[in-house]
């Protein structure tokens, strides 16, 4: 998979630098944003175990188990885009810390679902690979979707005494 340039250009040799300096600069933007999509998706990953361990309603830890799978999903794709973009492993590490409460956990991953729903979406909108491009589109509907599964959690934990009793 590799990016698919726009060569034409102006026959200037000056127009020619600022065309490569550009685009070198728009492949280092987008190298820096797949490693923190990937580092998202690896810190959704952790957190999303422990809300399903967390959860009082075996409904809600299938579910969140059930996202976990989407969000590990995302993580190798991105991995795969990035290995074939730069030819060596990201880095993997937690940039998000997930609450050891659960209605608490809930609201930052509904949080953290829209606002990388918005963040994918810039991503897709920005690249001119396919396929890259696919994957971000994607994975940015998987997590509106995810987004919709939490509020729902949230909404549901408020109103279930059982529930409250493990926050």
């Amino acid at each position: 998979m590799y990016f698919v340039y726009d060569y034409s250009y102006p026959y200037h040799p000056a127009s020619y630098e600022q065309y490569v300096r550009t685009s070198v600069a728009q492949d280092m933007h987008l190298l820096k944003d797949i490693q923190k999509a990937i580092h998202g998706e690896y810190s959704a990953i952790a957190c999303y175990k422990r809300l399903a361990e967390l959860a009082s309603r075996q409904e809600e830890a299938e579910r969140i188990r059930e996202i976990r799978e989407d969000e590990r999903r995302h993580f190798e794709a991105f991995r795969k885009i990035y290995v074939q973009l730069t030819g060596r492993q990201p880095t993997l590490q937690i940039t998000e810390d997930c609450p050891n409460e659960y209605r608490a956990g809930l609201h930052a991953a509904f949080k953290d679902e829209q606002e990388t729903v918005d963040f994918y979406l810039d991503i897709a909108d920005r690249v001119r690979d396919h396929t890259i491009r696919e994957a971000f589109r994607r994975a940015a509907a998987d997590e509106q979707h995810h987004a919709v599964w939490f509020l729902y959690f949230m909404t549901a934990a408020a109103g279930n005494p059982e529930q409250k009793k493990h926050n």
